[in-house]
């Protein structure tokens, strides 16, 4: 979807790479620290990722059509 390395999420979010990996490895509900899961999820909505509550009807993820500046790009300019 946004064509992120795990790496670039790992660092962008503080978690560790193997964390990521596992997380990404798993079906289902994730076994993370509630911590861990919202500095993911900050990070991929500041790429843009919209997060769906669960209905059944809906997936869980989409993408903004007007996505915001990306965290990726002002990390890089030194931004924050």
């Amino acid at each position: 979807m946004l064509k992120m390395e795990q790496g670039e999420l790992a660092e962008l979010s503080g978690v560790s790479i193997e964390t990521v990996k596992r997380l990404e490895r798993m079906d289902g509900v994730l076994n993370a620290q509630a911590a861990t899961l919202y500095s993911l999820q900050k990070v991929l909505e500041g790429e843009g990722v919209i997060f769906i509550p669960e209905n059944g009807n809906l997936p869980g993820l989409k993408l903004r059509r007007d996505p915001p500046p990306a965290i990726r790009t002002r990390k890089k300019r030194g931004e924050a």
